[in-house]
């Protein structure tokens, strides 16, 4: 598709526009106001720390342009086909950017410093002779040629916004500078009609202000860079090619070309191109990247195996299940995306600030200039123009509107390292003010997969000449073919001791619906099921209800075998625990967390699996359209409620939780009812998410807490508080320097972040 047909092409779902000309917090709410008013739009999130707009609906792209320029930005439509373009269209753009402001900054400071160091060497910065007015009359037209070429930006943003009745940063330097020099200039030409005090012109702090917010935007935007690692170590994750076999030929071929359903060859050492189903062999993949988890994982046939994961050890065939924008690899970094695009509460309220900031600021500049036109000392027009034009220039709230988006970028990108996945920033800040995590228990803390403990034979059988083996050979018979969860765990131990079930001996089968199953075998009757069925069988049970009661007692499931109306033994199942349950549940416990188990498990099975893992509050036996009843009890007491769970019957209850999160190896369903989904199936990504939400959080307020102070302190100061106690004004030049910078602390603050580890114990 051609730039012309995807102009006029209606938003099929959604399109990025990357925007030019936003300088502040204020403009991204005009930006997405305007792309709002827009018929056939949805949604429009601005990411002013990438300056890319995200936007949903059916509105043709060239209207959301017009809508862009008519705000007073500029904006193109993002033709990249998939995200590694996306990634590089942008850096390409940036970097273009990036030179320009370098460029820009080193023509302001090439006359800026020197006028500057002339001032502090000689003091001699005024017009009071004709000999003055000519070289003075030189640098206004030089500096007049750095605001046309280097700030040129700064003045076609001012006037784009004053035709749209608003008002941004570019307004403020704008002002700042075009007065200094408008004054300087007036001084030049017409020296007798300022008093001999006020004789001083400011070339100098219109070329070093525009040289200096040129350095700082730059070096912003350098910054900004390193916040799109994680993407970046995402989308190389994937291979270019892939080794496919088709026609019995196997061929080298781009990933794009891989089709579902091909069979795909992985050799050790290479990723994993497309997500897919093992069919042949067997290897050890390393998974980190997308789970976390350090553990090579075992594949063989059957496993899943998905984009960008790493083969380790052997050869295998695989099955292509999902390929292109399908893969997990490539919903993870779309859902990264979509959550760096997104704004916590915390950060709509900086937008909303940044907006009333810049009208109110040119108030007080108005303000503070005519109270020293009155009430200043001599020459007071002088003292007038320096402190409105200081004012303007420290007031820009860039750093403010920096704050947030930064920090979310960063944070959200920690967490997808880490193999959790956050939904939208709102999740991400209510993530850090839980009080009480409910946990489902079967998938959850438990491994979710039934596994056979014991067996415990009967003397009577022991004496047929009967044991372990032959009484697991049997009740893998009976259950054979069945997709009951301990039916399964029977097949598998039997598969894991050798044992293979005896074909076609089993006759006039019999599902007893909620008991168990009934058939005939060798001409004998063969039971199978739980202690209900014992009991309408008249089956008499003995000692044996005790030694099932102990089972029970540490969290197995018991099921018992009859021949021929007497019990043949007791066959425990249990769903294991965890292997690292105990230390997470312990680490958010640890943190201040309520920590409650929710189960539609038996009340005996509930108990000794929350002793095990040290959780004192459960709730047992819940059916699955309570457990939302649970949560919102809870929300009730005033507890802010994080819902953990795996499972079809968990969705509701992750829907109306404060914070859901999905154990990302559980259902589609669940996920997709989640705001955070924990890649790999450790409780320790629950702890990890928490912990990230917290420092990206108190990151924000870091950011948010430095840009208020430094907007509300320099203010008063530029403004000239200080001077009838101190005799200081604060010199224009260092208030566009501290402006700048500031941008740049907030920048390197938020990047702190990379280096963040959450503690494990």
């Amino acid at each position: 598709m051609n730039s012309t047909e995807s102009s006029t092409d209606d938003l099929g779902s959604s399109v990025e526009l990357l925007i030019d000309g936003a300088s502040c917090g204020s403009c991204v709410k005009k930006i997405e106001n305007a792309i709002q008013q827009v018929n056939g739009v949805e949604k429009a999130e601005m990411n002013f720390a990438q300056r890319t707009v995200s936007v949903s609906g059916t509105s043709s792209s060239d209207a959301l342009i017009l809508a862009v320029e008519k705000a007073g930005y500029n904006a193109t439509l993002s033709l990249a086909e998939n995200e590694e373009q996306a990634l590089s269209e942008k850096e390409a753009a940036d970097w273009a950017y990036y030179k320009k402001l370098m460029r820009d900054m080193i023509l302001a400071l090439s006359l800026g410093m020197p006028l500057m160091l002339y001032g502090l060497i000689t003091g001699e910065m005024s017009v009071n002779s004709s000999q003055q007015q000519i070289a003075w009359f030189v640098v206004g037209v030089l500096t007049f040629l750095v605001m046309v070429f280097s700030g040129k930006h700064f003045y076609i943003g001012a006037w784009q916004s004053f035709k749209n009745h608003s008002a941004n940063m570019d307004t403020l330097i704008a002002l700042g500078t075009g007065t200094a020099w408008l004054y300087s200039m007036v001084v030049v030409f017409a020296p007798e009609a300022v008093p001999t005090m006020a004789r001083h012109v400011y070339f100098e702090a219109t070329a070093m202000i525009i040289g200096l917010i040129n350095l700082g935007l730059a070096m912003e935007l350098k910054a900004r860079g390193r916040t799109s690692d994680a993407i970046k170590r995402l989308i190389g994750l994937q291979p270019k090619t892939a080794s496919v076999i088709r026609d019995g030929q196997e061929i080298n071929i781009a990933i794009d070309l891989v089709r579902f359903n091909d069979i795909v060859r992985v050799r050790p050492g290479e990723k994993i191109s497309v997500d897919g189903k093992v069919t042949e062999g067997h290897t050890a993949i390393d998974e980190s990247m997308l789970t976390g988890e350090p553990m090579p994982v075992e594949k063989t046939t059957g496993d899943t195996v998905a984009a960008g994961t790493i083969n380790k050890t052997g050869s295998i065939l695989f099955k292509a299940t999902r390929v292109g924008k399908n893969t997990s690899l490539a919903h993870i970094i779309k859902m990264v995306k979509q959550a760096q695009n997104s704004k916590p509460p915390i950060g709509r309220l900086a937008d909303i600030i940044s907006a009333y900031f810049v009208p109110v600021i040119m108030i007080i500049a108005v303000i503070s200039a005519l109270v020293w036109l009155n009430f200043g000392p001599h020459p007071a027009i002088a003292y007038a123009l320096v402190t409105a034009t200081t004012v303007l220039i420290i007031a820009c709230p860039c750093a403010l509107g920096l704050a947030t988006p930064m920090s979310v970028m960063v944070g959200m990108g920690k967490a997808a390292e880490a193999g959790v996945l956050i939904r939208n920033g709102e999740a991400l800040q209510t993530a850090s003010k839980i009080t009480a995590m409910v946990l489902d228990k079967t998938g959850t803390i438990t491994l979710g997969t039934p596994k056979v403990t014991d067996i415990l034979v009967t003397e009577t059988v022991l004496g047929n000449g009967l044991n372990e083996s032959t009484i697991l050979q049997l009740a893998a018979t009976l259950e054979n073919g069945s997709e009951h969860p301990l039916a399964m765990a029977i097949m598998e131990h039997a598969k894991e001791k050798g044992i293979s079930p005896q074909d076609g001996k089993a006759s006039h089968f019999k599902a007893i619906v909620g008991q168990g199953v009934q058939a005939e075998m060798d001409g004998k009757i063969i039971l199978l099921g739980n202690e209900k069925l014992m009991y309408t069988q008249n089956i008499e049970l003995g000692d044996f209800k005790d030694k099932a009661q102990q089972l029970a007692a540490a969290a197995k499931t018991p099921m018992y075998l009859s021949i021929d109306g007497q019990l043949a033994a007791i066959i425990a199942v249990a769903d294991p625990i965890k292997d690292d349950s105990i230390a997470a549940i312990k680490r958010l416990q640890n943190n201040g967390m309520r920590v409650i188990m929710l189960t539609g498990d038996n009340r005996e099975t509930a108990k000794a699996v929350a002793e095990k893992v040290g959780i004192t509050e459960f709730f047992a036996e819940v059916m699955p359209e309570d457990k939302s009843a649970k949560v919102q009890a809870l929300q009730a007491q005033g507890e802010i409620v994080g819902m953990t769970g795996d499972g079809i019957n968990d969705a509701p209850a992750l829907a109306v939780a404060n914070v859901g999160f999905a154990i990302g190896t559980g259902t589609d369903v669940a996920i997709e009812s989640a705001d955070i989904t924990l890649m790999r199936g450790s409780l320790h990504g629950l702890a990890d998410a928490i912990a990230i939400s917290k420092a990206t959080l108190r990151n924000i307020k870091q950011n948010l807490l430095g840009a208020f102070i430094y907007n509300v302190a320099g203010v008063p100061i530029a403004a000239g508080v200080l001077f009838p106690i101190f005799g200081v004004l604060l010199n224009p030049v260092i208030a566009g320097a501290a402006m700048a910078f500031s941008s740049v602390t907030v920048v390197t603050n938020a990047n702190r972040l990379r280096f963040f580890k959450a503690e494990k114990h």
